[in-house]
Parts: structure tokens; C-alpha cells; sequence
């Protein structure tokens, strides 16, 4: 990612350009790209396909101010780290289900080593999840606005817990982008795939709420936990909250294309 390009996204964040890679700074970015950035499954579904390269993800999030799922927003938001000098690495995650862990290469997040000695866990792309890093060594409590969080070992890999529920299970052995382009298929292709059955478009709100549109049914979270669901009538409607909403142009509403195609 050259200055420029550094220099958009950040602009997409509404951020300035650290002047240190600090746990602070990382703190700031993390929060402005989860209100910036929806979390987003809508290119399966519009037969878009998911590109795990550099040019593609930056074309997608930054040019074209989409969001994207876990492997685009977590995978685009380690190259601007990066960019911008902190130590990145790139960790695989299989995700806690009823039916117990998901694929391998499940899930992706970051781990982050800052220039004041912070070692976290970075993940804008998890839907709702924690607001800011968390504490990569620390096993305790961790307090957050989303929840409190816990990092357990868990047989040589780490169990993320949200309010004391496991979301899912990192392995610590670095990834390279390209190591999730299986999963990255498997979720916008098979049946099987929760993102296959469903719509979804989500962000934190500046008031610390989140709104989400699933498919047609409009629901938005205050910082206090009070949600509010509505069922939206028409198509301009639903192209408006897009618009409006989450800052994404749409033609048409998309619909459930499922998983035969790809």
C-alpha cells in the first residue's frame, strides 16, 4: 500500500495518520473503521466475486466505499497497519457453532504488536464483536462496549470469549492473505455457508448503537442495548437505509442468491 493509497483509506476512516504506531492509535483506527466500514455480505449475493489481493480489496473498501466480511475487512485493515508501521500478523480461526467449530480457515483477525510494547487482537470483521483491540496475553477480564472479553488458551491455540460465550478459536501460527482464499469460497459458495442463506449489512453508529439491515428487516441498537426492528415495505425504502445508512449506492435490492453458483 503506497502513501496514497494510505492516505484514502485513512480519509474513508475520518483519521489522521498516526505519528506513532501506538496501541492508542490502533485503539482510534479500530473504533473509526467499525463505524466507517459495514460489516457485509452483499457481493455473494450480487454474484461480485470475493478477491483476496491487495488491488481488489483496496478497489472494493476504499474506492468504491463498501465494506465486506472477515476476510476483506480484517485482510485490508492489516495492509494499512502495515502502511502504517505496525507489526501485522495475519491468524486463522475456526468459529463456535451449535454443531461446534466451523472450517479451518474459518475465520481471520490480526494480531498486532505496537511500538509501546501492546500485543493485540485486532478484528474489524467480525460483525458484533468488540469495539477495540483486545489484549493478545492478557487472561482476565476485558472490558469493552460490545460485551467483556476473555482470551483462554485453549490447547495451544486461543479461545476468544464474548460475556462468557466462545465466538471462536485462533490459531498463533501466522497466515498469509492468499491462506484464506478456500474459506473465502467456501463462504460465498456452499449451501452450507450461513452467508450463502443469508443477508447482511452492519455498523457500530457514532452514538455507540449499531444498525443493521437483514435483507428487508431494519433493526437499530442504542448504546444502551434498546432495539427497535422494522420491517421495510418498499424497494426505495430499502435502497435509502443502503444509501443513507451505510453509504452503499446500490441499482437494486439484493436478494438471497444461496449457494449454486461460484
Amino acid at each position: 500500500m503506497n502513501p496514497t493509497q494510505t492516505d484514502a483509506y485513512l480519509h474513508r476512516l475520518g483519521a489522521e495518520r498516526p505519528p506513532r504506531a501506538t496501541a492508542e492509535a490502533l485503539r482510534d483506527l479500530h473504533l473509526r473503521h467499525l463505524r466507517a466500514v459495514p460489516f457485509e455480505n452483499l457481493s455473494i449475493h450480487l454474484g461480485e466475486p470475493v478477491v483476496l489481493e491487495e488491488g481488489a480489496l483496496l478497489e472494493k473498501v476504499v474506492a468504491g466505499r463498501r465494506g465486506g466480511f472477515c476476510y476483506e475487512l480484517n485482510g485490508i485493515f492489516g495492509l494499512l497497519l502495515t502502511s502504517l508501521g505496525y507489526d501485522v500478523q495475519l491468524l486463522a480461526g475456526r468459529v463456535h457453532g451449535d454443531e461446534g467449530l466451523g472450517i479451518p480457515y474459518d475465520h481471520l483477525a490480526l494480531r498486532v504488536r505496537t511500538v509501546d510494547g501492546g500485543d493485540l487482537i485486532a478484528d474489524v470483521g467480525f460483525g458484533a464483536h468488540s469495539q477495540g483491540p483486545l489484549g493478545f496475553g492478557e487472561r482476565g477480564d476485558q472490558a469493552d462496549p460490545g460485551g467483556t472479553f476473555r482470551v483462554v488458551e485453549a490447547g495451544g491455540d486461543l479461545d476468544v470469549l464474548r460475556n462468557g460465550k466462545p465466538q471462536y478459536r485462533l490459531e498463533t501460527r501466522p497466515r498469509t492473505l492468499p491462506d484464506f482464499r478456500a474459506g473465502a469460497w467456501w463462504h460465498s459458495t456452499s449451501p452450507e455457508s450461513h452467508f450463502t442463506k443469508s443477508l447482511v449489512c452492519s455498523r457500530i453508529t457514532e452514538d455507540g448503537g449499531r444498525i443493521t439491515l437483514s435483507g428487508r428487516t431494519l433493526t437499530t441498537t442504542d448504546a444502551e442495548g434498546h432495539r427497535t426492528m422494522r420491517e421495510l415495505g418498499t424497494d426505495e425504502e430499502v435502497l435509502a437505509v443502503y444509501r443513507d445508512g451505510f453509504g452503499i449506492g446500490l441499482s437494486a435490492v439484493p436478494t438471497i442468491r444461496g449457494g449454486q453458483f461460484g
